[in-house]
């Protein structure tokens, strides 16, 4: 995509965005491109159904069930939280996926934990037959592959690259890509310092760092402040930001600008990753909690 905006600040400082979001109106961002080559290598396999695991708000879950129904797949979603199998009524990103086709299979936070265990999907695989598997997040050597892809030859100009991370696919992907002279920061979603690991499974080079300080709390947490960044953000340059992940990594960005962070004259592209099919289901938990919600409708 194109960047669609940019922002001059003081010390001649430019920051543009690449709105990845606009992608596909329903597989957004990062998540179309971690999903193009396993659903190529789903079909040379000759599978018919995609298992995946997620949570109940998850964007993942959400774009493998309508990528599913746009290519021909069953698609199965292992979902965090069995108390959740009475609410999908109450639940927009699950019933998004239901309406799409996706089948669910509802397991306790600590049966969850075991995911990845070969007695786990040998269950799995007794009660829906064979399946593809996407990871949780959707990364694997293949999504990273996809990731690879968000940052072109048009992109050399910039300094710094910046992108949200949650599983750390997409930032393995852009550091992969980056050319020599430039630096990737990345924004966790989640708090703690483990992530660094994950990346280094899949990033080649040593062009990053992550940035720790805008998780507001940890996955899925926000604020007040956080809520009126994102509104005045939309108000100003009618770019929709979502609160989990490209919300805190934009908040973090102009926090950085303002205290000096980056040298003058930088040029930074931040990397909209999509998610905004979330806002619905957190703004339904702000309204329960009374709190202000987000507001991204023009």
């Amino acid at each position: 995509m194109n960047q669609h905006l940019t922002i001059v600040f003081p010390n001649s400082i430019s920051v543009a965005i690449k709105r990845e979001d606009l992608i596909h109106p329903f597989v957004s961002g990062n998540k179309f491109r971690k999903l193009k080559y396993n659903l190529l290598q789903a079909k040379k396999e000759h599978h018919t159904t995609l298992l995946t695991f997620g949570g109940a708000y998850s964007n993942h879950i959400a774009a493998v069930a309508y990528a599913g129904k746009e290519n021909g797949f069953k698609t199965i979603g292992v979902i965090r939280g069995d108390e959740l199998e009475s609410k999908i009524a109450e639940n927009p990103t699950l019933q998004f996926a239901q309406n799409c086709g996706m089948e669910f299979k509802f397991v306790s936070r600590e049966n969850y934990r075991m995911k990845q265990e070969r007695a786990f999907l040998e269950e799995l695989a007794s009660i829906y037959g064979a399946f593809y598997i996407i990871p949780e997040g959707g990364t694997n050597e293949l999504a990273v592959k996809g990731c690879q892809e968000i940052i072109t030859t048009q992109d050399s100009q910039f300094d710094y690259i910046c992108c949200s991370v949650g599983t750390g696919g997409t930032i393995s992907g852009i550091i992969n890509s980056a050319l020599p002279h430039q630096k990737v920061l990345g924004f966790p979603a989640l708090k703690g310092d483990f992530l660094k690991e994950e990346i280094r499974i899949f990033a080649q080079n040593e062009n990053w760092e992550l940035i720790t300080d805008y998780h507001f709390g940890g996955y899925g947490k926000i604020n007040g402040e956080l809520i009126s960044f994102i509104n005045q953000f939309f108000r100003e340059n009618k770019i929709p930001l979502d609160p989990i992940y490209t919300g805190k990594m934009v908040f973090g960005v102009m926090n950085m600008i303002a205290t000096n962070y980056f040298p003058s004259k930088s040029k930074i592209l931040l990397i909209h990753t999509g998610g905004i099919q979330g806002v619905e289901g957190m703004n339904l938990k702000l309204k329960n909690k009374k709190l202000p919600i987000i507001d991204i409708h023009a």
